[in-house]
């Protein structure tokens, strides 16, 4: 097997499984660990993944994005802690955004249950599971549904969320870059992301540790226009410093 071939196996192995890690990768291309450390330091200088402490797991990028199904099930601890903190960045909002994905969901499901909210969002799981509340009024964003995350994209979204100010934002990136700031691999997506941010007052991202430093495809967004960063404890203090003096308070929970 040849080293590119061998890269191949490793980055399909990290996209199907999340993670990989390098005793088992040794084990399985029958290689020296080191041939498999030095393979994943290739990767991720070619930006498709990223290394951790005995393994690596993916960059998502604009031929590779993680499933609903797979976020919903990775970090999830972090995650709910994460939703947890930045619920109680509402203060006095009366009209909320909030994004596709896992941990947005499980923010607005933090959100209090004992006042009125108008909920903006593109997540038809969201949408779902907030509509039931009797203080809630959901806006359900129209448009083409990506079957990878449940949410709608194009120009009905985004011309219908031009239409509103909004209070405030929770946004979410499938990564997030001092240099580069946010970005996500689908440009339709990029689209809905950008016009939240143009038409919120306040802007909240939320996202655990592993979103840092990763950089996809499209930038919708840079980091000194979000007011708060929640993450978790994993994240350094020195990087979550070096973040905050971009302008926006950074918490770690």
């Amino acid at each position: 097997m040849t080293a590119e071939d061998r890269r191949h196996v490793i980055l399909t192995a990290a996209r199907r499984e999340g993670a990989v890690e390098v005793v088992s990768l040794a084990r399985q291309l029958a290689v020296s660990q080191e041939t498999v450390r030095r393979d994943l330091r290739v990767l991720e200088e070619h930006g498709l993944l990223r290394r951790t402490h005995g393994g690596a797991y993916p960059v998502e990028s604009a031929g590779f994005e993680t499933t609903l199904e797979t976020r919903t099930s990775r970090y999830v601890p972090q995650k709910v802690r994460i939703a947890r903190a930045a619920a109680e960045l509402l203060g006095e909002a009366e009209t909320v955004f909030v994004d596709e994905g896992f941990t947005p969901q499980l923010i607005a499901e933090a959100l209090p249950a004992d006042r009125p909210l108008t909920v903006i969002t593109a997540s038809l799981t969201t949408a779902s599971v907030m509509a039931v509340r009797d203080s809630v009024q959901v806006l359900l964003l129209g448009g083409r549904v990506r079957g990878c995350t449940l949410a709608t994209v194009n120009h009905w979204t985004t011309s219908m969320l031009a239409g509103f100010v909004v209070d405030l934002a929770y946004v979410g990136a499938n990564g997030i870059s001092r240099e580069h700031g946010l970005t996500t691999p689908d440009p339709a997506v990029c689209e809905v992301k950008a016009q939240a941010v143009r038409s919120a007052r306040r802007r909240v991202f939320s996202g655990v540790h592993t979103k840092f430093g990763a950089v996809s495809f499209c930038r919708f967004a840079e980091v000194r226009e979000f007011e708060t960063i929640v993450t978790d404890t994993s994240l350094p203090a020195a990087e979550a410093q070096r973040y905050s003096l971009l302008g926006p308070q950074v918490i770690r929970v």
